[in-house]
């Protein structure tokens, strides 16, 4: 063996670079050995470099080898998704020695791939792409589940080319892609990329590697999918059995008020003991608010939230008698909700039974009233002594007052003789539970209700007749019309007084249904020149007063003459220009003195409905003198 034969192996064996091999040959040339001598040189020199070649591809599929064991082994010591998609992303990278590797995931509901980590990507609009299935590069390798490389992106036409992905692949600036599909089983779940941002073939041993990782990579994934979905399993189970624990511990509650309100009931409790009760095992506040003295909502037979609150109805055929409200617990399970209603159906028992020993009364009540109504002429002693056993005071001004349910739609003519019935019965319970309350007295009568109540200080027919009318709607959910009478100072005064306040009672309730005011309480004073008419008192001042006592008192004060002004305006036909030539005035001075008249009655005094009551009152206070006489 020659001594320049021997240099080669030295090369060998130090791991020389390729250009060191040309050395050897350039020095024998440079002796002046001879062609046979430089051939054979030749010859060890690609021996030589062949064998380098050889060692050099060992050691690089060692490398790789090893890369990928260590990869295998710290994706298995990973356990959160993320973490394992980019410790996949940083080790392609690394590699293959590109600049920019990235994995994108399918997205089975979309139909499409996303971008999901990225590594040396410096574009925004390149980290958030999302590619259709079979389009760019990824869209190919996605649908097809075969790898595919590109020297030169933009120059490749195998994919379908969108503007959207071009766009962005030319703000990250790359130039070489290859990508390989992470399948399990046959399923492609993403793909892994390695790029650059110049020209650059992908050996094929370098797409087999980048395979090799993608199939660690797909097996990683899973494994963090299944560790994620078996915590969520264990976390659902941990829910579960507090849940359970839970619903134990609220059933047992739930036994025991039970047996506690069965106790109540059987002893003779009443509803604050209900309530008390209640309190106790709900761990919260709960009160009973009788009648319309709740505004939320309630339905029938469970319990709703309200705010802060919970509300159950309290309610027995058709009828709402109010309602329990539970303060001081913001959530309740669904026992802790049965719970509420069942006491509230408790409730609703206790006080049917209440009413029905209270109905005896109410009997007594209505039958006072009714000898009010038509046999004034009996020994008033003996009906003062009624109605004070019944804690009415019929020496007081009362209201007479005429209510009736006013139903819409109709039925046949046997459903609507059982409705009426019903309606009726719960009308006259209504009616007589608020009499009762308001130490007044309450009827059956003419297929309505009549009451006489007494009359608070400060308050008027017309407003005791509109509280009447929300209380009996509210009460029976129905819309309830009220007529009232003018106050009487003393039913038993003067004997017939209350059957005639009855009948004015009447004619306000058949006004208002005539004038589509049903589910309204009035008086005749709330009717205008109507009124008038209905009234039997025929308060004629009291009407001329709330029609034009305004301008009336305003030509007291100034002297002025709106009263007459108004009088010719509308004998002329509402026409300044000839009220003027009988006022014998300026127009501009009609205009103001209308002008005044508008800001003192309204500004829709002028109205067809307003100008009739108006005339009516201006004849009427015109008259007022002759009549005085």
């Amino acid at each position: 063996m020659s001594q320049e034969q021997v240099s080669y192996l030295e090369l060998l064996a130090r791991g020389a670079a390729t250009e060191a091999y040309d050395r050897p040959v350039l020095l024998a040339r440079a002796s002046g050995a001879g062609p046979e001598a430089l051939a054979g040189l030749e010859r060890a020199k690609r021996l030589a470099l062949r064998v380098r070649a050889e060692l050099e591809g060992r050691r690089r599929r060692e490398a790789e080898l090893s890369a990928l064991f260590e990869t295998a082994h710290d994706l298995a010591g990973l356990r959160d998704l993320d973490a394992v998609l980019r410790a996949i992303v940083q080790r392609a990278r690394s590699l293959l020695g590109t600049e920019v590797a990235y994995l994108s995931l399918n997205d089975p509901v979309a139909g499409d791939t996303y971008m999901r980590v990225t590594e040396g990507s410096v574009s925004a609009r390149f980290q958030q792409v999302r590619l259709g299935m079979g389009e760019g590069l990824g869209g190919l390798v996605a649908q097809t589940a075969r790898p595919y490389v590109t020297e030169s992106y933009f120059d490749d036409p195998r994919f379908q080319h969108t503007a959207t992905i071009d766009s962005a692949v030319g703000d990250e600036g790359l130039v070489a892609i290859l990508g390989v599909p992470l399948t399990l089983g046959s399923q492609v779940i993403g793909v892994l990329y390695a790029a650059d941002r110049r020209a650059r073939v992908f050996e094929r041993e370098q797409v087999a590697l980048l395979g090799s990782l993608a199939a660690h990579a797909a097996v990683a994934i899973d494994t963090a999918n299944l560790l994620a979905e078996t915590r969520s399993a264990l976390a659902e189970l941990e829910r579960a059995n507090d849940i359970i624990r839970e619903h134990s511990g609220v059933i047992e509650r739930a036994s025991e008020v039970h047996d506690r309100l069965t106790e109540l009931v059987l002893r003779g409790g009443g509803v604050p003991d209900v309530a008390s009760a209640v309190s106790e095992v709900l761990g919260g506040t709960v009160a009973f608010v009788e009648g319309a003295g709740t505004t939320a909502p309630v339905a029938d037979g469970h319990a709703i939230r309200d705010g802060d609150h919970w509300v159950a109805a309290v309610s027995a055929g058709g009828e709402t008698f109010g309602a329990l409200v539970l303060s001081g617990q913001s959530d309740l399970d669904p026992v802790d909700q049965r719970t509420l209603e069942r006491a509230a159906l408790v409730t609703s028992l206790l006080l049917l039974a209440r009413r029905s020993a209270g109905e005896a009364e109410q009997r007594v009540r209505g039958e006072l009233l009714d000898d009010l109504l038509d046999a004034p002429d009996r020994d008033r002693r003996l009906l003062r002594e009624r109605a004070a056993r019944l804690r009415t005071d019929i020496d007081a001004p009362h209201v007479v007052l005429a209510a009736r349910i006013d139903r819409g739609g109709a039925g046949s003519e046997g459903e609507s003789g059982v409705r009426e019935s019903a309606d009726r019965q719960r009308l006259w319970s209504a009616a007589s539970h608020l009499a009762a309350t308001r130490h007044g007295l309450a009827s059956a009568r003419d297929g309505g209700t009549v009451l006489l109540l007494p009359l608070g200080r400060g308050e008027s027919a017309a407003e005791l007749a509109r509280q009447t009318a929300k209380h009996l709607g509210g009460a029976v959910r129905e819309p309830v019309t009220v007529g009232a009478s003018a106050p009487v100072e003393a039913p038993l005064a003067r004997p017939g007084q209350v059957a005639i306040a009855y009948g004015e009672a009447r004619r306000c309730l058949d006004a208002l249904r005539l004038l589509h005011r049903s589910g309204e309480g009035a008086a005749a004073e709330d009717l205008g020149f109507l009124g008038l008419l209905l009234a039997d008192g025929r308060d004629i001042e009291g009407f001329v007063d709330r029609t034009i006592g305004e301008v009336v008192a305003y030509d007291a004060r100034r002297g002025t003459d709106l009263v007459r002004t108004m009088d010719a305006y509308f004998a002329s036909g509402m026409s300044p220009a000839r009220t003027k030539d009988d006022l014998h005035v300026h127009v501009n001075t009609v205009a103001q003195r209308i002008e005044r008249i508008g800001r003192l009655l309204g500004p829709d005094w002028q109205s067809p409905a307003r100008a009739l009551e108006i005339q009516l009152a201006l004849r009427l206070h015109a008259m007022a003198p002759a009549v005085a006489r």
